[in-house]
């Protein structure tokens, strides 16, 4: 367990590392910085599932296809959403918006909790219950004082579980799905590093990229290779509880930017952190369940 615990914190910093080497990649803009991360980490992520043994759930999905006409419309639907999360984690932090990102990330567990609830029948525990009130304290603050959201917030709370809904409903909900996803999105990243600002002769101009560069996709593919490897490694509310790390980190990379919660956003972030807070104990609580059950037998 130990290994896992190391292998999915290593994952959540090394996509804070990648976060905060994005303000790095200037004058690159967010597009070009998508395109190079998709160019580099779909070889990576290949290289990994030949030697992992996964590679069949790949060679399993794409014989669907051509039976399955409805499953390609499902897939660009995936990678579009995917494309447009990876997308704005890559872009935020060269704008200013690195907080409404994390934000979102905050929330996004809330949003799943919604999710299972709404779409899938599943009960609320009474700790979700709180967090989900408390969640809406914050969230009722933002909207009486700023009217909505940031685009961004609402683009990673809201997008994601959609994502995941429609990977359940085609049965893609697995690492071969995860790299047709990807390999979708190939043809857009190659167009963005085309046609992107550090074309061949703007590389020139900042030799720096030319080692900065391959560090992103180096980064990215660790941070996923970790992540996938932790995610086999713990137990599912073991492993719940630590992707909360990821977020707290965004923050603290959105502050190392330059960026700053004004006296008027306390009130959303405060509430939305104490909502994270009771999900984080209600999957402590789970977590000893089952070690005392474990125990008992």
């Amino acid at each position: 367990m130990s290994k896992g615990i190391l292998l999915s914190v290593m994952a959540s910093t090394l996509f804070a590392c990648m976060y905060y080497l994005t303000a790095w990649l200037a004058p690159m803009d967010g597009e070009e910085i998508f395109g190079w991360r998709m160019l580099l980490t779909l070889p990576c992520v290949s290289l990994f599932l030949c030697f992992s043994g996964d590679w069949p759930l790949i060679a399993s999905l794409l014989r669907r296809l051509p039976a399955q006409p409805l499953l390609w419309l499902g897939c660009i639907a995936t990678a579009t959403l995917l494309g447009l999360q990876l997308w704005v984690f890559l872009w935020a932090p060269l704008h200013g918006r690195s907080l409404e990102v994390s934000m979102g990330y905050f929330l996004l567990p809330l949003s799943m909790v919604l999710t299972g609830r709404w779409v899938y029948g599943e009960r609320l525990s009474r700790l979700q219950k709180i967090a989900v009130a408390c969640a809406a304290v914050g969230v009722g603050h933002e909207l009486l004082v700023h009217g909505s959201f940031a685009w961004e917030t609402l683009l990673v709370a809201g997008a994601y579980p959609f994502y995941f809904i429609i990977r359940r409903a085609c049965g893609t909900d697995h690492l071969g799905g995860l790299w047709v996803d990807m390999a979708l999105m190939i043809p857009v990243a190659a167009a963005f590093v085309l046609t992107g600002p550090m074309s061949s002769a703007g590389l020139a101009a900042h030799p720096a990229l030319y080692g900065l560069i391959p560090l992103l996709g180096l980064i990215s593919a660790l941070a996923l290779v970790c992540y996938v490897l932790a995610s086999r490694l713990l137990a599912f509310s073991l492993f719940g509880l630590l992707s909360y790390v990821e977020p707290v980190l965004l923050v603290a990379v959105a502050l190392l930017l330059g960026e700053s919660i004004s006296a008027d956003q306390w009130l959303t972030y405060l509430p939305i952190w104490l909502a994270v807070l009771v999900l984080i104990l209600e999957g402590s609580r789970h977590l000893a369940r089952q070690r005392r059950q474990s125990a008992s037998r």
